[in-house]
């Protein structure tokens, strides 16, 4: 289940390229230096391949990332502008010329009970027990006007809800809700810096050698981008779609006839042995030895 659910995702990712160039299925996205982190939208234009919380955390740690973390304003203004060049290329490129509709985005935010906070059900201190999923000690919170609601809502969503009325906070896009975490929705995976991978990497043994040019590096970056650019669906071919959907179905019914014939051919090698005869002398010597009946005996 989470392994099909992973490549479903992994087949729609929906993410953007730097310097203006508008986002585009299926890549991760990487701009500025390497000390920024990149990020993958997910979106799912049918409703019905939302995922819920939990499982879109582990689509983005399947993938090498975690459920998006915000650490300030100028991140979170990177995020909708991501979020708007999705809307824009969408739009551009659908052939019905309509842009995303409405739906809501999972960020890696998640309300976890503090045996030392108050009473449940006390909304006082319901927002201090919010905890970032990828272990960031971010305070920075961008709740609209009258969340968190708390309840049985644990989960954070970003909002993105173009077509939807203004509420009491304005416009439903991009501030932060907790949903129930059974829900369905989008969401966004954040990867680390790639400076912070380069370093994980030469402290472990055998790690790849990180002593390259700076021409060196950014070929490695380029050729990677490039590979990116050019995502390819694998499709399984026409003796994998024979082996799935004609040979594996019909296993059990050659088992069946294999043993129905197995079971006629034993019945009739059973009725065709000879039976054994009594001899001739066999049964004289059965007759003699039978005793006589007097026929003059009293009754």
């Amino acid at each position: 289940m989470r392994t099909a659910i992973g490549i479903l995702c992994a087949l729609t990712f929906l993410v953007s390229y730097s310097r203006g160039a508008r986002v585009v299925s299926g890549q991760t996205v990487c701009q500025g230096s390497p000390e920024q982190p990149c990020y993958k939208i997910a979106y799912f234009r049918d409703v019905s391949s939302r995922v819920a919380f939990w499982e879109a955390q582990h689509a983005c740690e399947m993938d090498g990332g975690s459920l998006l973390s915000i650490e300030n304003t100028a991140e979170q203004k990177h995020i909708e502008h991501l979020l708007q060049e999705l809307s824009i290329s969408t739009s551009s490129g659908a052939s019905s010329g309509s842009s995303i509709t409405d739906g809501d985005f999972w960020i890696g935010l998640t309300r976890v009970e503090d045996e030392t906070a108050q009473e449940p059900g006390s909304f006082a201190s319901c927002p201090n027990l919010y905890r970032w999923t990828d272990g960031s000690v971010s305070q920075f919170r961008n709740w609209y006007a009258d969340e968190p609601s708390c309840g049985g809502e644990a989960c954070v969503v970003m909002y993105h809800q173009p077509t939807a009325l203004a509420g009491p906070g304005g416009l439903y896009l991009y501030q932060w809700n907790d949903d129930r975490c059974n829900m369905k929705h989008n969401f966004i995976c954040k990867y680390e810096p790639e400076s912070y991978l380069v370093k994980v990497q030469s402290d472990t043994p055998g790690g790849p050698d990180v002593d390259l040019s700076s021409e060196e590096q950014e070929e490695r970056r380029t050729s990677a981008v490039d590979q990116d650019e050019n995502p390819q669906l694998i499709m399984p071919g026409p003796s994998s779609m024979l082996l799935i959907y004609v040979i594996i179905p019909t296993i059990p019914l050659l088992l069946l006839i294999l043993v129905a014939s197995g079971t006629c051919c034993f019945q009739m090698l059973s009725k065709s042995k000879p039976r054994t005869k009594t001899s001739v002398n066999q049964s004289t010597l059965w007759i003699s030895k039978t005793p006589k009946i007097d026929s003059g005996m009293e009754v």
